[in-house]
C-alpha cells in the first residue's frame, strides 16, 4: 500500500462503515477488521470501486466469552491492544491518528454500569496517551457519541422506542464533526450540540441530579 493506511474495526455497519467510507474518500487505503466475512468483502469491493481504495480484509472476532466479559474484551482489552500495536510504526513515522470510539455514556452516569465504565476507561486511556504523545506527530482521540442511527441497539437487543427523537444522531454527521475536531486537535470529541450541552451540564450540576436525568433520558437502554 503506497498511500496512507487506516485500520478500522467494526466497519460493516454504523460508525465503522461511516469512517471507512470517509477515509477511502480522503485517499486512504484500508485494513478492515470484523467477524462477517461476506459483509467485509462486499464493503471492500464498494470502497475500491467508489474511491479507488486498496482494501485488506481481516476477518476476526475480537471477543469470544460470556456476555459482560465479551463487552469488556471488545471495549477495553481490544482497544488497548490495538492502540499499542499501532503506536510503534506511527511514532517511527512521526505521524498518525488513533480514533477510539468511546461514548457519551463514559462522560455521564448511564443505566449501563459495565458499558458506561468501559467507555469511561476508553476516554481516560485515550487522554493519557494523548498527553504522553504530545509533540510526536501522533494524535489519539476519544470519540464520545450519543445515540446514533445504526444497527447497534437492534443487534444488542436494546429497546429504544422511548428515546426522544432529538437525541438521535446520523452516522454521516458524527463522522464529519469528528474529522473536523481531529483536525483541530481535540482529544475528547462529543458530536452534536445536544450532547455538548448535556455533558457540559453534567460537569457543573450535582451528580445525583445527573444520575436522575440520565436515568430518564436513557430509560430504553436496559444494560447492566
Amino acid at each position: 500500500m503506497s498511500r496512507p493506511v487506516a485500520l478500522i474495526t467494526g466497519p460493516t455497519s454504523g460508525l465503522g462503515a461511516g469512517f471507512a467510507r470517509r477515509y477511502a474518500i480522503d485517499g486512504y487505503d484500508l485494513v478492515l477488521v470484523a467477524r462477517d466475512v461476506a459483509r467485509l468483502e462486499r464493503l471492500a469491493a464498494e470502497l475500491h470501486d467508489e474511491a479507488g481504495a486498496g482494501v485488506e480484509v481481516l476477518p476476526a472476532d475480537l471477543a469470544d466469552l460470556a456476555l459482560l466479559q465479551k463487552q469488556l474484551d471488545v471495549n477495553v482489552t481490544a482497544v488497548m491492544q490495538l492502540t499499542h500495536a499501532a503506536m510503534p510504526p506511527m511514532r517511527a513515522a512521526a505521524a498518525g491518528t488513533v480514533i477510539n470510539v468511546a461514548s457519551v455514556a463514559g462522560l455521564l452516569p448511564g443505566r449501563g454500569s459495565t458499558y458506561s465504565a468501559s467507555k469511561a476507561w476508553v476516554i481516560a486511556f485515550s487522554e493519557g496517551l494523548a498527553n504522553g504523545l504530545g509533540g510526536t506527530g501522533v494524535g489519539v482521540h476519544a470519540l464520545c457519541p450519543g445515540f446514533v442511527h445504526t444497527e447497534f441497539h437492534e443487534r444488542a437487543g436494546i429497546e429504544m422506542s422511548g428515546t426522544p427523537s432529538f437525541l438521535w444522531l446520523e452516522v454521516e454527521d458524527v463522522v464529519r464533526e469528528t474529522m473536523a475536531d481531529v483536525a483541530k486537535g481535540k482529544v475528547v470529541i462529543v458530536p452534536g450540540l445536544q450532547y455538548k450541552v448535556l455533558t457540559a451540564g453534567g460537569r457543573v450540576v450535582p451528580r445525583n441530579l445527573v444520575r436522575t436525568v440520565t436515568k430518564v433520558v436513557g430509560r430504553g437502554r436496559g444494560r447492566t
